[in-house]
């Protein structure tokens, strides 16, 4: 019996000593940097090593867990890493190994994002925002939007949701120094702008905080739900939002584009006067307000809001633009006059009287194109003009806009 009792013994030590071995000899490669090599003698000796009690088996999981993510097998490196968490004697070297593992997913996810690949990029951001959810809430955030990117909207939502059930704002503090003998602030880190300080060198200390990513994030969900033609939790979602922060500017404007989705336009125009309540210097605010307000037939309220905009914002291109457009569309009504006149002489006097009316509008154009086209010689301001001089007859302006095209002073 002792005979027998030995043998066992034996064979099982004799076992135990061959895993060892093979693993050993696995372990070196993989440090050599032959990551094949150690590839080939795991899978040679797997069904030894499968079998292998606790004391060699984790490490033979690490190994295969760090070969699987120099394979860029992530998923299984990562589901390998996580079974071997709470196995103290590796606890450190796996947690340095899932930053690494996680580092490497990010970059995998870039690569996938930028061809296009949204599919996979949101699902290695997800991964990577596992492995540390508090230090990885802005991978989750990301991994919705790769998502959105690929119109997988139930996956989209789900990460919205857990964006918002854990407060997520994407919120980031930089930190702005100047050199004393220059006058352009540079980006810095904590740590260098608290030595910094205290130094002559710099000067102008600045902490600025980055906005809040949460109204983008309702904004999100709510767009989400009107795209799945579920208004009424498009609404809730903004709504809820609203309730917690009623004035915050972001959530107002985000609640007004909801509206412009669902063509709800008298719905924008209140919540856009509202938001002009908050911030009444946002020259875009008022632009935005004077498209809808165009739209719905008021002109002269329009026409005002276009003003406002540019005398908050003189570099507003658009709202030059748009103003002259909005005056020209006065010309519509009175050329529909013009041809409806016969050749009576009465109908012969009121067409000479339509046809001032139509002249003072391209006049009332004339100073809002010039002032744009002084700032940026816009290209279709100067076209725009250089018809209007040659309808009013105006030679000069005609030629000189002219000359601005053919000598390419602009930019096309």
């Amino acid at each position: 019996m002792k005979k027998i009792t030995l043998l066992l013994f034996l064979l099982i030590f004799n076992f135990s000593f061959s895993q060892k071995k093979e693993l050993r000899k696995a372990q070196k490669l993989y440090e050599a940097g032959d990551i094949t090599g150690a590839e080939k003698l795991l899978t040679d000796f797997k069904s030894v090593l499968e079998t292998a009690d606790q004391k060699v088996k984790p490490s033979y999981d690490f190994l295969r867990a760090k070969i699987a993510q120099h394979n860029e097998d992530y998923t299984q490196a990562y589901d390998l890493l996580l079974s071997l968490k709470d196995i103290s004697s590796l606890k450190n070297d796996v947690a340095n190994q899932m930053n690494l593992l996680s580092s490497a997913i990010v970059n995998s996810a870039i690569d996938d994002n930028e061809k296009g690949d949204f599919k996979n990029s949101a699902r290695k951001l997800y991964m990577a925002y596992t492995i540390d959810p508090e230090a990885n809430a802005d991978y989750l955030y990301f991994a919705a939007s790769s998502a959105v990117n690929n119109s997988d909207y139930d996956v989209a939502l789900e990460y919205y949701f857990k964006l918002k059930s854990i407060g997520y704002t994407g919120i980031v503090t930089k930190y702005f120094v100047t050199e004393a003998d220059k006058d352009t602030p540079i980006e810095v880190s904590e740590t260098e702008y608290n030595l910094y300080k205290k130094s002559k060198d710099y000067k102008d200390f600045k902490i600025e905080k980055t906005e809040s990513k949460f109204p983008e994030i309702v904004k999100n969900i709510a767009l989400i739900y009107a795209q799945q033609g579920d208004n009424e939790k498009a609404i809730e979602a903004v709504k809820e939002a609203r309730s917690a922060n009623p004035n915050d500017i972001n959530l107002i404007l985000t609640e007004a584009n909801l509206y412009i989705q669902l063509d709800d336009k008298e719905k924008f125009k209140t919540l856009m006067n509202e938001a002009i309540a908050h911030d009444p210097e946002n020259g875009s605010l008022y632009y935005n307000l004077a498209v809808v307000t165009a739209d719905l037939g008021d002109k002269a309220a329009a026409r005002s809001y276009y003003e406002k905009a540019i005398e908050i914002d003189p570099s507003s291109e658009n709202s030059y633009l748009n103003l002259v457009a909005l005056i020209l569309e006065g010309e519509t009504e009175i050329v529909d006059k013009m041809n409806s006149l016969g050749n009576s002489r009465a109908d012969n006097a009121k067409y000479d009287a339509y046809k001032i009316e139509r002249e003072e509008v391209y006049k009332e154009c004339v100073p809002i194109l010039e002032k744009l086209i002084n700032l940026n010689k816009n290209e279709d301001a100067v076209k725009t003009l250089m018809n209007i001089y040659g309808t009013l007859g105006d030679t000069d302006g005609f030629k000189k806009m002219k000359a601005l095209l053919e000598l390419s002073l602009i930019h096309i």
